[in-house]
C-alpha cells in the first residue's frame, strides 16, 4: 500500500491521541496522521503507525513497524504517554486507491477507542460519517458481538459434529470416528488410565 506524501500542516507532542483525532474531525481533514509514541523513540525502537482520514473520519491504519493493518494495526502504535503526532493534508483522489485495501481498513470510532480510549469521540467519529461507513461499522460490531458469544459458537460446533456423524454413517466410516474417539478419551484421561 502506498499513501502519497501530504502537506504537512503540523508536527507537535501531544499527551493524548484524542486531542489530534478531534482536532482532524472539527477541521474535517482528508490525509493522514502519523503517530510516533515518544516512549519507543527514548528506548531506541521504531514505533510508527499511520491512520487515513477522508474529511475528518478515520479510514486506514497502518503499524509500519510490523506491517500490520486494520484493528491490529492500531493496537501496535496505542500506547499511553505522550506521542509525536504529524498531521498531512491530501488530496482524496490520491488516497482512492490506497482507501480500497480492506484489510487497512478500521470502523470509523475504532481509532477513538483504541488509540485514545475515548467511547464519547467514537460516537461522534462514527456520527460524522457517511451513512455507508456507519453500516460497517455496525456489521463489524455484530460480527464481534457473535464472536463474543461463546453459547452460539459451541451450538455451531455441535450441529456441525452431528453433521459430520451423520455424514460417516452414510459413507460407512462409523468405525474410524469410534476409533478416533477412544484413542482421543484415553489421551484426554492420561496414561494412567489406559
Amino acid at each position: 500500500m502506498r499513501i502519497p506524501r501530504g502537506e504537512l500542516r503540523r508536527s507537535r507532542v501531544v499527551d493524548d491521541a484524542a486531542a489530534v483525532l478531534r482536532t482532524v474531525l472539527d477541521e474535517e481533514l482528508t490525509g493522514y496522521v502519523v503517530f510516533e509514541p515518544q516512549d519507543a523513540l527514548l528506548l531506541g525502537e521504531t514505533t510508527r503507525g499511520v491512520v487515513t482520514f477522508e474529511d475528518g473520519v478515520p479510514v486506514l491504519a497502518y503499524d509500519t513497524e510490523r506491517e500490520v493493518g486494520g484493528r491490529d494495526g492500531l493496537e501496535g502504535f496505542a500506547v499511553t504517554g505522550p506521542t509525536r503526532a504529524a498531521v498531512h493534508a491530501v488530496d482524496a483522489a490520491e488516497l482512492a486507491d490506497a482507501h480500497e485495501v480492506e484489510a487497512f481498513r478500521v470502523p470509523p470510532g475504532e481509532p477513538a477507542r483504541v488509540l485514545a480510549g475515548d467511547e464519547r469521540l467514537a460516537t461522534k467519529t462514527l456520527d460524522a460519517a457517511p451513512a455507508a461507513r456507519r453500516e460497517e461499522s455496525r456489521d463489524q460490531s455484530a460480527v464481534e458481538a457473535f464472536l463474543a458469544d461463546a453459547d452460539a459458537i459451541e451450538e455451531i460446533r455441535s450441529e456441525a459434529r452431528e453433521e459430520a456423524r451423520a455424514r460417516a454413517s452414510e459413507w460407512g466410516l462409523d468405525d474410524v470416528l469410534a476409533d478416533d474417539a477412544d484413542e482421543s478419551a484415553a489421551i484426554d484421561a492420561g496414561p494412567d488410565s489406559r
